[in-house]
């Protein structure tokens, strides 16, 4: 355990104006929020924004703050214990209705219905994280 490398990341729950939520692919195999690290230089709203851009083709620009949702750890996946993410969360909403992920690594995005986000969500402590906030949205 003591080699497991410990990260911040950042990303958000967006809405938008049909209240549904944004979920993104990541390496084609699992589904999640979207988030990622935090880059020099970058505070972590400005961090979400390009995550959610990067995973979701959403302009910063058509993402409204609204709230901090709170954060969780959790590795990096599955049984991967190499990484202990330390995910900060904020809630965005958007007008922008078109999905198009810039980063490879991502190749879909997808607005799903609230009641059903938790359902999606690949890992489990993403899915506890989801269900503890689901009100606030």
């Amino acid at each position: 355990m003591s080699n497991t490398k410990k990260t911040k990341s950042t990303g958000g729950v967006v809405v938008n104006n049909n209240g549904e939520v944004l979920v993104v692919n990541q390496w084609g195999k699992s589904w999640s929020l979207p988030k990622g690290h935090i880059d020099s230089g970058e505070d972590m709203i400005s961090a979400a924004k390009r995550e959610i851009y990067e995973e979701s083709g959403i302009k910063e620009e058509n993402l409204e703050f609204i709230k901090e949702l709170g954060n969780y750890k959790r590795y990096k996946s599955g049984n991967d214990k190499s990484e202990l993410k330390h995910i900060f969360m904020f809630l965005f909403k958007t007008n922008q209705t078109d999905l198009e992920p810039i980063d490879p690594h991502n190749p879909e995005a997808r607005w799903i219905k609230k009641e059903k986000v938790a359902d999606l969500l690949t890992i489990q402590k993403d899915k506890e994280f989801f269900k503890k906030i689901k009100n606030e949205i």
